[in-house]
């Protein structure tokens, strides 16, 4: 698994944003969904094309000052609304096309930059690493969670390998005091003795970003979501960033794409055709032109699928595959 860093001398720069446009085809015009508006790059680039429309939700409400701005120049083509993308099911749709739904699962240049937010091992002061509309904080769950449930965390969602001698460090350590991003950053240099070119504290801070924002059952509610109200014929686009989110897509996309029973009201029979169809088994990457121009997008991997039926129900056994990741979330109940 590898975090999504962007350092500061790099500007924002949408991931893989020619070969998405390709992929979803908005000069056929059609309502587009963008599930990470983010800063609004891959909306403003689908906007360009007369008779589209985007509805762009995001859960960092820092976004609404763009999506201000582009209400401004397309009053009727375009709608934001501020909401996790695992709630995509309570968008409005009845009389909507919807041609397209994409995700780009990395973190902005102004969210890392953002010391409020506290993403970023750079950051100072409070630990906090909410992306908006959560539940808890980085500091609660360095400050009070046991040491099984940091060390859980740290294995599994940063595949650190030192995740039980840093989790001990912090229990030791959160005695004496609040631990703070810079006491945490401290703490984990201490125990680490790495020569990998990664920083130190990358794996332990992207666990508890993918912690604290319950990012895998987002990811897969999202996914579910936006597959059950994607039209016929409509695209399915993920822009992933670390081994463990593209595992959930590719798994979700595949069992989709084969020939198996895929309605929950109809017997277990084998289909003449799937609900999602994948014309591409591998993942599409950035082109040596972009890595040039944009270093951060170096582990960007972009999966899609076409949609073959309008079923909206449907089977799927995602949830169990990453039974053992969702129970880790649930940790969080406790704060």
């Amino acid at each position: 698994m590898e975090a999504t860093i962007v350092s500061d001398k790099y500007n924002h720069y949408p991931v893989l944003l020619k070969e998405i446009i390709s992929i979803i085809s908005p000069q056929y015009g059609g309502t587009f969904i963008d599930c990470t508006f983010g800063q609004g790059g891959y909306t403003n680039e689908i906007l360009k094309f007369p008779n589209t429309r985007v509805i762009a939700i995001d859960r960092d409400i820092e976004s609404k000052k763009i999506a201000d701005q582009i209400k401004k120049n397309f009053a009727d083509r375009f709608l934001f609304k501020n909401m996790k993308f695992s709630q995509l099911k309570n968008l409005k749709l009845k009389n909507e096309n919807i041609k397209g739904i994409f995700f780009d699962l990395g973190y902005s240049l102004n969210q890392m930059k953002d010391k409020k937010k506290g993403l970023s091992f750079n950051s100072k002061g409070q630990l906090n690493m909410k992306l908006g509309l959560n539940d808890f904080s980085a500091k609660e769950v360095i400050n009070k969670l046991t040491l099984n449930d940091l060390q859980k965390i740290f294995k599994y969602f940063g595949d650190e390998k030192d995740s039980k001698k840093i989790a001990n460090k912090i229990i030791r350590e959160r005695v004496k005091y609040e631990i703070s991003t810079n006491d945490l950053v401290n703490i984990i240099d201490s125990v680490k003795k790495s020569n990998s070119k990664i920083h130190k504290s990358t794996k332990v801070f992207q666990a508890i970003r993918i912690f604290v924002n319950r990012e895998i059952s987002e990811l897969i509610n999202g996914l579910i979501n936006a597959t059950k109200i994607l039209k016929k014929d409509g695209v399915l686009a993920v822009v992933t960033f670390h081994s463990l989110e593209d595992k959930i897509v590719k798994y979700f996309f595949r069992s989709l794409s084969e020939n198996k029973s895929i309605s929950r009201y109809q017997p277990q029979i084998t289909q003449s055709e799937p609900l999602l169809h994948m014309t591409e088994r591998k993942p599409i990457i950035p082109s040596k032109q972009e890595l040039n121009e944009n270093i951060p997008s170096r582990s960007a991997k972009l999966r899609f699928v076409i949609k073959k039926k309008n079923f909206y129900n449907f089977d799927s056994d995602i949830f169990e595959k990453f039974k053992s990741f969702i129970e880790i979330e649930n940790i969080g109940n406790k704060l």
